[in-house]
């Protein structure tokens, strides 16, 4: 069953229905869906779909040719192998001058890698074809950097050619929640969410009939499950130094936040180290952050931005030996007790994005423009502290504080709130503050007295489903 991608379905849909040339680009980082998003729109259309393999350009046109010939679009070519790529471009372009044909290169990237000419010849075609053309090309990667750079980029032959372009995100939290709503109490699916950093293709490899502990132990605590291998083979897929890569991950999963930090800690050159560092944003595995509302200055922190992969190097490397002897039920109690503290960083993501949800839908007090977490030195205190989430316009902003505890929040973290706003200027100040549990009773008194603050459970975050 096909879960989520609606708003992306929609979009392919109308530009289909045109019946105009259209050039769409669809990125995103592996394992995230686009294959699946791909499959659904051209189910039911004639299409031609080919996948870029990472090798020599010969076999990538054998492939290419065969994937025309085997398609459903009526091709009646006598040739089993075009001769080159112009000759399998404009065979395409032929078939589409009367009917609406779907032409898919996925992993475009390993194809242009084989072919470097593939960028101008379809810029050539297009420009030459277009006004009157049916065809509906999809180029698709999971190269972020080729596909931001030399795909969408203004110095790429194909620059100003594309109609439309995708960039295909995790699934948020509500949309797992609907992966796994008639299986799993919501706790337990934020903490699928947490660990799978909601991509698809991980989510699919839980098993519904298991338990939320016999699935971690399943896939990430035993040596033959699919994601005890996952990370190193994703940085074997796109990193050709693995082991510096992993070094890097493994400095920042064990607190180096700051770029001297993860240098010492990996024995690098902070040169080098910063160069690793830039590959690892660009596949999605590593974040750069800044306080919120603060473009310049040296506050620039690292931390992972893939759940997976924050929660392997925290939990599965560091208990290997257990692993690798054939413990997974020792490994995951010592897991564990430590699953609420990691859950801390997932609640504050997921209270984000309830936010961005109602800031949308306009059921807040304000209608902000951005939304991020700062950290910073309290001069009044001499003292460092962090507000979990700020979310502004002009002159009005929402302050929001995210506890992931088995516990009433209580008022201390209301006025330890308000007096951290109070390092910032604006008008207007609403606060929100989120409980995994529930709220004491004097802190939900002090909040109807106040009317400016808003108590949100963690069972009404998802309150239409």
């Amino acid at each position: 069953m096909f879960i989520g991608r609606q708003k992306e379905l929609n979009e392919l849909d109308r530009l289909y229905r045109t019946g105009k040339f259209q050039c769409v680009i669809i990125y995103g980082r592996r394992r995230v869906g686009k294959t699946a998003l791909i499959n659904e729109f051209i189910r039911d259309k004639d299409a031609i779909y080919f996948t870029g393999q990472e090798t020599n350009s010969k076999e990538n046109l054998e492939n290419l040719s065969q994937s025309i010939m085997a398609s459903s679009t009526g091709f009646t070519g006598a040739a089993p192998i075009f001769a080159n790529y112009k000759e399998a471009v404009e065979a395409i372009f032929s078939l589409a001058e009367t009917k609406r044909i779907v032409f898919v290169i996925d992993e475009y990237p390993y194809l242009a890698s084989s072919y470097n000419g593939i960028s101008s010849l379809l810029q050539t075609s297009i420009d030459r074809n277009k006004e009157n053309s049916k065809i509906f090309i999809i180029l698709c990667g999971s190269s972020l950097s080729f596909m931001e750079n030399q795909v969408l980029g203004y110095k790429s032959p194909l620059y100003g050619r594309r109609t439309a372009q995708f960039k295909v995100l995790p699934f948020d939290y509500e949309q797992t929640y609907e992966f796994f709503s008639k299986d799993y109490a919501p706790e337990d699916i934020a903490v699928f969410y947490g660990i799978t950093g909601g991509i698809p293709m991980y989510l699919s490899l839980m098993d519904t009939g298991l338990s939320l502990a016999e699935n971690i132990k399943r896939n990430f605590l035993s040596p033959s499950g699919y994601l005890f291998e996952e990370p190193g083979n994703l940085i074997k897929q796109e990193c050709r130094e693995p082991g510096q890569y992993n070094a890097v991950i493994k400095a920042i999963a064990n607190g180096a936040t700051r770029l001297s930090e993860i240098s010492g800690k990996t024995g690098m050159e902070t040169s080098a180290c910063s160069a690793y560092i830039t590959k690892l944003i660009s596949i999605g595995i590593i974040k750069k952050e800044r306080p919120f509302r603060e473009e310049t200055g040296k506050k620039v922190i690292y931390g992972l931005e893939d759940g997976m992969f924050r929660f392997w190097y925290r939990f599965a490397a560091f208990y290997m030996p257990l692993i690798s002897r054939g413990e997974p039920d020792l490994a995951y109690g010592r897991i564990e007790p430590q699953i609420p503290e990691f859950m801390g960083a997932v609640f504050e993501k997921i209270c984000k994005e309830y936010l961005w949800r109602k800031n949308i839908a306009g059921q807040l007090p304000i209608l902000f423009n951005d939304a991020g977490r700062w950290w910073g030195n309290d001069p009044r205190k001499h003292a460092e502290c962090e507000i979990d989430i700020i979310a502004d316009n002009k002159d009005e902003a929402i302050f929001a504080e995210c506890k992931w505890k088995n516990e009433d929040m209580g008022l201390d973290v209301l006025n330890t709130l308000i007096d951290r706003s109070g390092l910032f200027r604006y008008d207007h100040k609403y606060y929100y503050l989120f409980s995994k549990k529930g709220f004491t009773k004097a802190l939900e008194l002090k909040a109807a007295e106040m009317g400016n603050v808003s108590l949100v459970c963690f069972d009404m975050i998802l309150e239409t489903q």
